[in-house]
């Protein structure tokens, strides 16, 4: 449905939008996804025997740019992203907040274009390791 491909790292989960045949609506779907995303973790209980114990709560981040991909590893080989790209998508996932889709200035002008109805709301000027200060926004509001 997504046509999304899912990489592991030993710290969290990365989703990319790496397709044979890139469309000009990479932005969205990636947007839609993570809503979808969101949706269906606020959906599953915490603890199946205590109710009280609430739903999963997840944060999400995403941004949009060139990679360098390659397999790495002989005995475990894994398809790996690198690049400023990646980082800059994995501080936006870490400087999101709990049930919220964050995104750079780059993807947030995507998602406006190739999806005028998703809902994307400036966080404003934020203070970003490694990146210094980045305009950033919310995505799915």
């Amino acid at each position: 449905m997504y046509r999304k491909l899912s990489l592991s790292t030993s710290s969290s989960n990365h989703v990319s939008n790496l397709v044979k045949d890139q469309s000009d609506d990479h932005a969205r779907r990636i947007a839609e996804f993570s809503v979808d995303v969101l949706r269906a973790a606020g959906e599953v209980p915490v603890d199946t025997e205590d109710a009280t114990a609430g739903f999963v709560s997840i944060r999400c981040g995403f941004h949009s740019g060139p990679v360098v991909a390659n397999v790495v590893g002989s005995r475990n080989p894994r398809y790996c992203l690198f690049g400023d790209t990646v980082n800059t998508a994995s501080r936006m996932e870490s400087h999101s907040l709990r049930d919220r889709i964050h995104c750079s200035e780059p993807a947030a002008e995507l998602v406006r274009r190739q999806h005028a109805g998703m809902g994307v709301r400036s966080r404003g000027v934020i203070s970003v390791k490694g990146k210094g200060s980045m305009h950033t926004y919310w995505v799915g509001e």
